[in-house]
C-alpha cells in the first residue's frame, strides 16, 4: 500500500502564527469564514448566520462552532480546543469571555462585519486590527506541501486542457461548454471545480465573462480559463482556442502573448520584483502595438485561495522568493472583436521559477 503524502504540520504553523503576533504586539488573532481558519487549524468554517471563530493566543488556541457542526471537526491532537455553542446562547458572549483583558486583537479580514461590531460593542476596551499582514507572511511562501497540492492540482486542470483540444467547440453554447470543463475539472482528478469561464468571439475580449448562451461559432477565438481545488489547494489555467484557422491578424497577435508570457516567466527568480515579472509582459505587448489592450495585472499569487498575494503588478516592489507561488497570465482583449490570455502557475525556487503547468500553449484549432 503506498503511503499518503505527509499533511500540513499545523503545530508549526500556529508557532508561526504566535511569532507574528508577537513581532505586531497583538495579544489574540481572531479568525472566521475564508481561508485563513483552514490554514491554522484545518477546519473550514460554514459561512452563515451561525459564527465559527477560531481564537488564538500565546496560551492556546480555541475553536467555537455551531453545536451541530461539532461533528464535522477533525480533532487534532492537543492543537485547539472546541467549544459547541447552543441555539440558545450567544456564540459572541463566549468569544468575548475568551478575548476580555486582550489589548491588541487581530482579526482575519473576511470576517463578516456583523460578527466583528459585535465583538466591538462586547469589547469597548480592545483595539481591533487588521490580521492580514500577520496572514499574509505566513501564507505567501509554501511549504513542501503546500506546493505539492499546488503541481497536483495544476497536473489536473493540464489534462483537461489537454483534452479539450479534441472537443467539438462550434454549435455548442458558452454556458454548456463551461458546464462540461466543470465536470471535467473533477473527472480529472480535482475535489471540487470552482469555476469555469468560456468567453467565445467578441465576448473574449472580457477578461471575466459570465459564459451565457451565445452559440460558439466557425471564426470564434474562445478564452477558456478554469481551476478546482485538490486537498483545498486551487489550480488555475487558462487556453486560447480557435474555431477553424484563424486570421493572419490573430495569429500574430497570439504570437506575441506566447513571447509576452515567456518573457514574464524568465523574469521570475528570487530577489526580482513582482512589478518587474508585470513589466517583462507588458513590454512585449507594448512593443507589438497591443498595449493598451492588455487591461489587467500579470499575474496573482495562488494556494488556498485563487486570488492571494504576491501580485505581480505594476507598483508592487515586493521581492519574490522561493516557495512562492502565482499566475503568469498575460492576455490581448480587443473590444468587439477578439480576446486572447495565456495562464500558467509559476513557483519560485533556489534556481529561478519553475512552472507547474505543462499543457500546450500554442493556439489549437478546433472544430
Amino acid at each position: 500500500m503506498t503511503a499518503s503524502p505527509p499533511g500540513p504540520d499545523f503545530t508549526a504553523r500556529l508557532e508561526r502564527a504566535r511569532t507574528e503576533m508577537t513581532a505586531d504586539g497583538v495579544d489574540a488573532l481572531v479568525v472566521s469564514v475564508g481561508s485563513d481558519l483552514p490554514y491554522l487549524l484545518g477546519y473550514e468554517a460554514v459561512a452563515n448566520e451561525r459564527l465559527t471563530m477560531a481564537v488564538i493566543t500565546p496560551a492556546g488556541a480555541t475553536l467555537f462552532v455551531p453545536g451541530l457542526e461539532e461533528p464535522r471537526v477533525m480533532r487534532r491532537g492537543e492543537l485547539f480546543d472546541v467549544v459547541a455553542w447552543e441555539e440558545t446562547e450567544d456564540p459572541l458572549d463566549l468569544v468575548a469571555a475568551r478575548i476580555v483583558g486582550a489589548g491588541r486583537v487581530a482579526t482575519g479580514a473576511q470576517t463578516w462585519s456583523r460578527f466583528l461590531l459585535g465583538l466591538q460593542d462586547r469589547l469597548p476596551g480592545v483595539r481591533f486590527v487588521d490580521a492580514t499582514g500577520i496572514m499574509r507572511r505566513l501564507r505567501v511562501v509554501k511549504d513542501g506541501v503546500e506546493l505539492a497540492l499546488l503541481q497536483t492540482a495544476a497536473a489536473a486542470a493540464d489534462r483537461v486542457a489537454e483534452g479539450l483540444a479534441g472537443e467539438q467547440f462550434s454549435g455548442r453554447t458558452e454556458r454548456e461548454l463551461a458546464r462540461f470543463i466543470a465536470a471535467e475539472t473533477v473527472a480529472a482528478g480535482h475535489e471540487t471545480s470552482s469555476f469555469a469561464i468560456v468567453a467565445s468571439g467578441p465576448n473574449a475580449a472580457s477578461p471575466h465573462h459570465e459564459p451565457g448562451d451565445r452559440i460558439i461559432a466557425a471564426g470564434d477565438a474562445v478564452v477558456a480559463d478554469f481551476g478546482g481545488r485538490v486537498g483545498g489547494y486551487a489550480s488555475d489555467i487558462t487556453r486560447t482556442f480557435h474555431v477553424g484557422e484563424p486570421a493572419p491578424e490573430f495569429s500574430a497577435a497570439y504570437d506575441v502573448l506566447v513571447e509576452a508570457q515567456e518573457a514574464a516567466v524568465a523574469a521570475v527568480a528570487p530577489g526580482v520584483v513582482a512589478e518587474d515579472v508585470d513589466r517583462a509582459a507588458r513590454e512585449v505587448i507594448g512593443n507589438a502595438g497591443y498595449g493598451a489592450y492588455f487591461i489587467h495585472r500579470t499575474g496573482h499569487g495562488i494556494g488556498l485561495d485563487v486570488h492571494e498575494d504576491p501580485y505581480l503588478v505594476a507598483g508592487n516592489s515586493e521581492a519574490l522568493g522561493p516557495g512562492m507561488a502565482f499566475s503568469i497570465e498575460p492576455g490581448i482583449y480587443v473590444p468587439g472583436r477578439f480576446g486572447m490570455r495565456i495562464e500558467d502557475i509559476v513557483a519560485v525556487d533556489d534556481g529561478g521559477s519553475r512552472r507547474l503547468n505543462s499543457a500546450g500553449r500554442e493556439l489549437r484549432v478546433v472544430g
